[in-house]
């Protein structure tokens, strides 16, 4: 199946090769996770890579999963993101999730997954057939040069543009930080619906979980975000 946006898809992938060439961005995507483990271990050290993307516990191919990156001019990693398929069968993500929710993990040392929990949000039960995992989404930290400008606008929806272009999901969905969320970041990305209270995580030496909102789409929600005008949402450089 082919998929069909509103106004197609060439206006928004024009707009944001305009941007990302303004700003001096260039995008690689690619679907050999071994390298993409690489580059995280040597590039993007204040983050590790996330489990669910690990190629030696997953098997990970270009059917199944790509991850996208860019760098700038001077060629330094300054955004990641990846996808991957998830294999549902006949049930919901609430369902899939009851038992699976510790491969998603956040990228940090000490958590506990024995005393960790999922608890199924509503629109957990809804998430059925097709569904991709969206994640891995990092932008380097420069207020006002990567951040603070839309540009993580226009990364996200190229990253969810190539999940539509390959699969034309059902779904896709991600977990968000409490933190990160109440930033606002999830609406940025486009994600139309973000639910909290879907993960707690313990880690070792803390008092306090740490809360993972589920964030989502629907696949007409994502026809409809990729039909917005990105430049509208973006501090053009001078």
């Amino acid at each position: 199946m082919t998929i069909q946006f509103p106004r197609d898809a060439a206006p928004f992938i024009a707009t944001s090769r305009d941007i990302l060439r303004q700003y001096g961005i260039e995008i690689t995507i690619g679907s050999n996770f071994e390298d993409y483990s690489q580059i995280i271990k040597s590039e993007r050290k204040v983050q590790n890579l996330g489990a669910p993307f690990d190629y030696e516990q997953y098997d990970l191919n270009k059917n199944d999963a790509f991850w996208l990156i860019g760098r700038n001019e001077k060629g330094d990693l300054i955004h990641t993101q990846a996808a991957k398929k998830v294999h549902l069968n006949t049930k919901t993500l609430a369902e899939h999730l009851l038992t699976k929710f510790r491969d998603f993990p956040p990228p940090i040392p000490g958590v506990d997954l024995d005393r960790s929990r999922f608890r199924a949000t509503p629109g957990a039960h809804r998430i059925s057939g097709s569904v991709v995992y969206h994640g891995e989404v990092w932008m380097a930290p420069e207020e006002g040069i990567y951040r603070g400008t839309g540009l993580s606008t226009v990364m996200a929806r190229s990253g969810l543009l190539e999940v539509m272009r390959r699969w034309d999901p059902d779904f896709v969905y991600g977990f968000m930080l409490r933190q990160v969320a109440f930033k606002g970041f999830a609406e940025r990305m486009g994600y139309m619906h973000n639910e909290p209270g879907a993960l707690m995580w313990q880690i070792a030496g803390r008092d306090q979980p740490l809360e993972a909102f589920l964030t989502y789409l629907s696949q007409e929600d994502a026809r409809f975000m990729l039909d917005i005008p990105v430049e509208e949402l973006v501090i053009r450089a001078a």
